[in-house]
C-alpha cells in the first residue's frame, strides 16, 4: 500500500473523522459534550481492553522476543525525556519546572494515539506483535520518574514545594492508566485465548466503536484548547510538531534493531512520537505544581496529540514499510 493510500485510509476512517467532528463542533460553539460518566467509562473500557487483548498475545510470546523491544523501550524511556528537557532549557528558554514537565509527557505515551494506530494497522492489514500493550506499560512509568529526577538535581539545595517522593510514585504506579493497562495483562495471559473468547463480543468486536466515541470528546477538548496555542509562542508549536517526528523516526530505526516487524515497528515509532496527557499530567500536578499546564498540556494534547492522529500514523507506518521491506 503506497503512502497516499495510507495517509487516506487514515484520514477518512471514523476515528480520525470523529476527532475532526469534535474541534468542529467547538469551533462552531456546539452545545455538544458527552456526560463526564461516558468519557470516564470508555477511558476504563479501553485501557482494560487493550491490556486484556495484550496479556493473552504476551502468554504466547516466548521471554527471548521480548527482551531486546522491552530493553529499546526502557532505553527510549531514558532519552526522550532527558532530550526534551534540553531543548526546552536550551531553545525554549523555559524554566526548570516548566521544562521537565514538558520532558515527562513527552518521554511518556498517550495510549489513545496507540490505540489508534493499532486500528490503522488493523484497518490495514498489518500484523504487528501482540506483547506490544507490554511495551506501552513498560514506557509510561520511566519516563515520568526521569523527569522528575531532573527536576529535583537542577532544583538541588532549594526547597522543592511539590508533593514528596512516596506520594508521587503512588500516584504514577497507582493511576487508573497503569492499574487498567497491567491489571488487563495479568488477566489477558492467565486466562489465554480461552479466556478471551468468552468476552470477545465485549473487549473485542465493539472496541473501534468505543474508540470513535472517545475520539470524538477528544476533539472537543482540543477545540477548546486552540486558543492556548496561539498564546504559548512559536516553541512550543515548533516543538509539538518536530518532536513526535524525530522520536517517531528513530522509533522506527531501534524498533526494527529490535526484531520487530514492520507493524511491530510502526507502532513502536507511535509509542516514542506520543506524547501522554492522563498519568504524566497527574504526576506533574502533584510533583511539579509550579509549572504551567497552559505549556506541557497544550504541546502535548492540542498540537502533537492531532498531528500524530493526522499525520503521523501513517508517516511512521510508510518509513517502516519502506526500510523493513
Amino acid at each position: 500500500m503506497g503512502t497516499l493510500e495510507l495517509v487516506q485510509l487514515n484520514l477518512l476512517s471514523p476515528m480520525v473523522l470523529a476527532f475532526a467532528l469534535g474541534i468542529v463542533a467547538t469551533l462552531v460553539r456546539s452545545d455538544l459534550r458527552l456526560p463526564d460518566a461516558l468519557y470516564t467509562s470508555l477511558s476504563i473500557y479501553l485501557l482494560f481492553a487493550i491490556g486484556l487483548k495484550g496479556g493473552v498475545a504476551l502468554r504466547a510470546t516466548p521471554l527471548s522476543e521480548l527482551l531486546l523491544p522491552a530493553a529499546a523501550t526502557l532505553l527510549a524511556g531514558l532519552l526522550i525525556p532527558a532530550g526534551t528537557y534540553l531543548v526546552a532549557r536550551r531553545v525554549g528558554r523555559w524554566g526548570v519546572p516548566d521544562a521537565a514537565a514538558l520532558a515527562a509527557h513527552y518521554g511518556s505515551v498517550s495510549v489513545v494515539t496507540f490505540v489508534a494506530a493499532q486500528a490503522f494497522l488493523d484497518r490495514g492489514g498489518v500484523p504487528y506483535e501482540g506483547f506490544m500493550p507490554t511495551l506501552l506499560a513498560l514506557l509510561e512509568v520511566p519516563a515520568i520518574l526521569v523527569a522528575l529526577v531532573i527536576a529535583r538535581q537542577a532544583k538541588a539545595g532549594q526547597d522543592a514545594s511539590g508533593a514528596g517522593w512516596g506520594e508521587t510514585l503512588r500516584e504514577v504506579f497507582a493511576g487508573r492508566s497503569i492499574v487498567l493497562i497491567l491489571g488487563g495483562l495479568a488477566i489477558g495471559a492467565a486466562g489465554g485465548d480461552a479466556g478471551l473468547a468468552r468476552v470477545e463480543a465485549f473487549f473485542v468486536t465493539p472496541f473501534e466503536g468505543a474508540l470513535t466515541l472517545f475520539l470524538l470528546e477528544m476533539g472537543l477538548i482540543t477545540g477548546r484548547r486552540l486558543d492556548d496555542v496561539r498564546a504559548a509562542g512559536p516553541f512550543l508549536l515548533i516543538f509539538g510538531v518536530t518532536a513526535p517526528v524525530v522520536h517517531g523516526l528513530a522509533g522506527v530505526l531501534l524498533g526494527l534493531a529490535a526484531g520487530l516487524s514492520v507493524g511491530g515497528a510502526a507502532l513502536f515509532a507511535t509509542l516514542l512520537a506520543s506524547a501522554s496527557y492522563i498519568a504524566a499530567t497527574a504526576a506533574v500536578r502533584l510533583a511539579l505544581p509550579e509549572a504551567s499546564p497552559g505549556r506541557y498540556l497544550t504541546a502535548s494534547l492540542a498540537v502533537t496529540f492531532p498531528f500524530n492522529l493526522v499525520v503521523g500514523i501513517p508517516l511512521y507506518a510508510t518509513v517502516a514499510s519502506r526500510l523493513g521491506a
